[in-house]
């Protein structure tokens, strides 16, 4: 690594540290601006709402960086490029015989490696606090005690509760609708209360203690469901052995929540039969495509001021952003369309959009 290679790589951390705290900050601000009702209409003591305020937006941030990582560093790059540009040190290079492209060189290596960040973020950091994504900006001790409709459990059975407590583990008036694999109903399990017992010594998996639990099952075949025309046995378990626990309850009560999981976690829910097919391509294609549409956006803004012949920053600065903030935007619709087929190409509009543009763009510099 050169002297120039160094140079460069300071300026570039020392401009994506800025970009990062700034945007981020940003983004809490405005979103603590329009959600500051959420945290102190139950009446909480200042130090409490401060406390829950620490609470949501510490997990969160994980998440708002997911979703400008992309810009952070093209701003980082872009400002670094910028800067020499002003200082006349491009100038400075250029008349020492150095090509631009090699001041591209390490600009691009950062953004690779910045991309490496993102991968950390989605697949490590994420699911590691998901369940504290999906809580509400007034619910952030997840007090509230909610309804629960028909979640997917293992072998093809319905989970349903009446409320589910999350800070205690606990749910109330449970009923599951145990399927067999045409999703036929084979049995029903209820109970006033259930409680989450995690795995242990006894049993390896997770399982939830029944409050006077009551199965009732099918013994004779009938075309019908459960009722007076089949035969009914009945017995009174004391658990039920599931793979959902209190989190997961809470994490899939939240819209998009299969986005805070990571692809191993997401193909081990298909292979379950716990996610469709079309969402979970979505998923993927949409995790793989993130870090390319960063590089792309990079790649658009490079030409703007990777020049030879110095012009207004300002000028340049105003078609960089116009450029990457339409691949952006495309990015951002791309994403929030629910999938109705298995085909990942709208996961990849803005890469088959703007790619071409950007290496257009890149070839037309001139060293």
């Amino acid at each position: 690594m050169g002297t120039l290679d160094r140079y460069i790589y300071r300026s570039l951390l020392i401009n994506y540290i800025a970009a990062f705290a700034v945007m981020i900050s940003l983004y809490v601000v405005l979103d603590l601006f329009v959600n500051m009702d959420e945290f102190t209409e139950q009446g909480y003591p200042t130090r409490v709402v401060i406390a829950n305020v620490i609470s949501y937006y510490a997990p969160n941030v994980l998440l708002y960086f997911k979703q400008l990582a992309g810009v952070i560093t093209l701003f980082a790059c872009m400002a670094t490029i910028a800067r020499m540009r002003t200082l006349n040190e491009l100038t400075a290079i250029l008349s020492s015989g150095v090509s631009l492209f090699q001041v591209a060189r390490p600009i691009l290596f950062f953004a690779i490696a910045s991309s490496a960040l993102l991968v950390l973020d989605t697949e490590v950091l994420i699911p590691s606090v998901a369940h504290k994504l999906a809580r509400d900006h007034d619910d952030v001790a997840g007090d509230r005690a909610q309804q629960v409709l028909f979640l997917p459990d293992r072998d093809s059975a319905l989970l349903s509760a009446g409320r589910s407590d999350p800070a205690t583990g606990t749910l109330y008036q449970l009923l599951v609708l145990e399927r067999d694999t045409n999703d036929k109903v084979t049995g029903i399990i209820e109970a006033d209360k259930a409680r989450w017992v995690p795995p242990g010594d006894t049993h390896p998996s997770g399982r939830w203690k029944l409050d006077r639990g009551r199965r009732s099952r099918r013994i004779t075949e009938s075309d019908g469901g459960i009722g007076p025309q089949g035969g009914i046995e009945e017995s009174f378990p004391q658990y039920y052995e599931s793979d959902l626990t209190p989190q997961d309850i809470q994490l899939r009560q939240a819209e998009g929540w299969a986005g805070f999981l990571s692809l191993g976690q997401l193909n081990e829910l298909s292979r379950r039969a716990l996610l469709s097919a079309t969402e979970l391509l979505q998923v993927r294609h949409t995790r793989i495509m993130a870090p390319v549409v960063g590089l792309v956006m990079l790649l658009l803004g490079l030409p703007f001021f990777l020049d030879r012949e110095p012009g207004n920053v300002l000028a340049d600065g105003a078609k960089c952003v116009t450029l990457c903030g339409m691949c952006y935007l495309t990015d951002f619709v791309a994403q929030s369309l629910r999938a109705s087929t298995t085909s990942p190409l709208p996961a990849w509009a803005a890469v088959f959009i703007f790619g071409p543009i950007a290496t257009a763009l890149i070839c037309r510099i001139r060293t």
